[in-house]
């Protein structure tokens, strides 16, 4: 049975990066392959990764198999050349290097992610018809618990000042992952409600699809 409680749940803020790296190449394959000089990541780190393949541009990808000039994208395949033509996936990756926990978390909810679609008619109809397009921009919105001496709020408002793309790592109680990157925005103004505690909101504008890992 696949149903789960959030309770448990850890939320972490990338907060600094290394720099970053040239993909020369990467490959059509299972996982798909970076080959990169002298990258220095090692197995486990966690990347962003700027590609000419828009699939993977701007996810959160987890370095695996990786030997002094290349890795693995854990978790890609790349296989298909219709979805990532040869050759036009080169760019670059940055290591993150550290993540703030982002504590005192009330609640995390989700909006947008929705297939949009092209509405169409003959003439000789009296109905209308439905193709799908792309799914619509997607963000999360997080209720924190007021208290800007943690080291998470300041993260958040730092990054939010700086119209800053970071990345946020989700830990699951099972150690299963999920990794989204976006534009931070946090609102420092907190609700103020008779008998109920102070929160403010930070949202994160996704540029891509999350990445989810089961462990």
């Amino acid at each position: 049975m696949g149903v789960r409680l959030p309770n448990g749940i850890i939320l972490a803020l990338a907060t600094a990066y290394g720099d970053a790296k040239t993909i020369s190449a990467l490959s059509n394959a299972n996982p798909g392959v970076a080959t990169s000089t002298a990258h220095g990541f090692t197995d486990g780190d966690f990347i962003e990764l700027t590609s000419g393949w828009q699939k993977i541009n701007g996810r959160i990808i987890r370095v695996d198999d990786a030997d002094t000039n290349s890795y693995e994208l854990e978790g890609f395949d790349t296989t298909s050349t219709s979805l990532y033509p040869a050759g036009s996936g080169i760019g670059s990756a940055r290591k993150i290097t550290t993540f703030t926990q982002i504590s005192q978390i009330i609640g995390l909810t989700t909006s947008g992610g929705d297939m949009q679609f092209s509405n169409f008619s003959f003439l000789e109809n009296d109905f209308e018809s439905q193709l799908p397009t792309q799914s619509s921009a997607q963000s999360l919105e997080i209720e924190i618990a007021d208290d800007p001496s943690l080291a998470g709020y300041q993260a958040l408002k730092t990054a939010g000042e700086d119209k800053a793309i970071r990345a946020l790592k989700v830990t699951m109680p099972d150690g299963s992952l999920i990794l989204y990157n976006g534009y931070v925005s946090f609102n420092e103004t907190p609700t103020m409600t008779k008998d109920s505690i102070m929160t403010v909101r930070a949202t994160f504008s996704l540029l891509n699809r999350p990445v989810r890992y089961a462990a």
